[in-house]
Parts: C-alpha cells; structure tokens; sequence
C-alpha cells in the first residue's frame, strides 16, 4: 500500500484507521484530485477517501496520459488493488464514471472484491452511444471551444494560450479515452449504482442518466441537480450533502 507506484495513484487528504470504507475518486477529462478538495472534511468521517491521479495532470503532468481506456484501467486495477482490504466504493465524474465502471468490471474479472457502491456523475451510461458530436479531430480552437462550453474551465484559463497549449496532450488523451470507446456486453455489476445528472447539462440527458440502471442487478437511484455538466461544483453544498446521506447509506448496510 505504501509503494511509490501506488503512491502516484492514489492519494489520501486525511489518512483514516478507523475508517469503515474506502471512496475512490476519479475527476473528469481534464481534471486532477485537486477536483475534490475538501471533500475528505465535508463526507462521513467512517469513509476515507482516496483520490485517483491520473498520468498527465497535476503532480504527474510530465508523464504521457493514456488515451484508450484498456490499458488504463488495467494499470489503474494494479494500483488500487492493495487498498481494497476494507469495503469500498467508486464515485467518477464524466469521464471518471466511465473509468470507474470498468474498473469495476475489470477486477470482477481478476475474481477480485467488486464496489459496495457505483456513483456515476455527469455522464451517460456506458452503452449509451454519443448524443453529440466527436470533437477530437477538431482544429484546437474550436476543439477548447466546444470544451468552454461545458462550463468546467474558468474563462481566464481558457484565454491564457501558453496554459492551453501545455494542456492540449492532456485534454485531447482524455476526450479520445471516451470517444474510441466501445462498450461491451457483461453481465450487470452486483452492487447499487446511484447517478447524478446535471437538469441543464447540454451533453447528458436525464434519460442517458437513468440509462445506468441497466447496469446493476442491485438498487439503482438517479439524482438530478440544477445546473450543467458541472453541477457537483456549481452545486457543491446541496450536492455534497446528499451525497453524505447516500454515503450513510452505504455505510448503513455493511
């Protein structure tokens, strides 16, 4: 657990020895575990979150990003496999649900211990096909452009072009992780899938947000917010508070 490798994975704000779950992280395109700052203090002190870094951004920016979803799940699986000692669950946003949805399934497939919990945020489900148009093959200005308009990027970011120009291999990995994607038939996850949607998000309708519950046999819940694709930071208060009472839950039925 202590490794170096697993370290550059995964990180802990608040390293938890009486914690009774561990929640998994895991940030949209673009993003980094900064994405949940102050989330450790504001979720149930029984849960330890650890956050999922990724090659490309933050503190491991000078390694290359994957761009196909394979290989990095697989050595995402090699990381997180020595902190699955407790129970624990998965919360992705965008394109982190998707990655944590195969994550899940690729360690059920390893024969290893599945999540207690899938929360899928701000993307449609995986056998959903594309509600809008592909935007990898795009020039770079109109490429940062149809990503501003998504709302995650402050507008003095997104006009500084040296930042941009640094952060294009990353960006362009990421949205080429989601769009060469092809979903694959499987038996359902076992454990309850909760979604989280945005009421104004452009790119994830309520129904691609109900679609999740096609993928669990157990409980599945949908949650609609107001505001975009990024409703759990416009909304952050309202939305960290009911994803407490859902994380209680959770906590509740082990």
């Amino acid at each position: 657990m202590n490794s170096s490798t697993t370290d550059k994975w995964i990180s802990r704000p608040r390293s938890n020895p009486r914690a009774r779950l561990r929640l998994f992280c895991i940030a949209h395109a673009g993003g980094g575990a900064s994405a949940f700052r102050g989330w450790a203090e504001a979720l149930p002190p029984e849960v330890e979150v650890c956050l999922v870094q990724l090659p490309g951004r933050e503190n491991r920016i000078m390694e290359k990003p994957f761009d196909r979803l394979d290989p990095l799940v697989d050595a995402l699986a090699d990381a997180v496999r020595p902190w699955l000692d407790l129970p624990w669950a998965l919360f992705g946003h965008s394109n982190g649900a998707l990655i944590g949805f195969e994550l899940a399934r690729l360690l059920r497939r390893r024969g290893l211990s599945g999540p207690r919990h899938l929360f899928a945020s701000g993307r449609r489900a995986p056998d959903v096909p594309p509600q809008s148009r592909l935007i990898g093959h795009l020039p770079d200005d109109e490429f940062l452009a149809d990503l501003g308009e998504l709302g995650g990027m402050p507008r003095e970011l997104l006009e500084n072009r040296e930042i941009m120009q640094m952060l294009l291999p990353l960006l362009r990995a990421d949205v080429a992780l989601h769009e060469t994607y092809e979903f694959g038939e499987e038996a359902p996850l076992d454990c309850p899938i909760t979604a989280y949607g945005g009421v104004a998000d452009a790119k994830v309708t309520r129904e691609n947000v109900e679609a999740w519950g096609r993928h669990t046999s157990g409980p599945f819940v949908i949650r609609m917010f107001p505001g975009g694709h990024f409703f759990h930071q416009t909304e952050r208060e309202d939305f960290l508070r009911v994803f407490s009472a859902d994380l209680h839950a959770v906590l509740g039925a082990l």
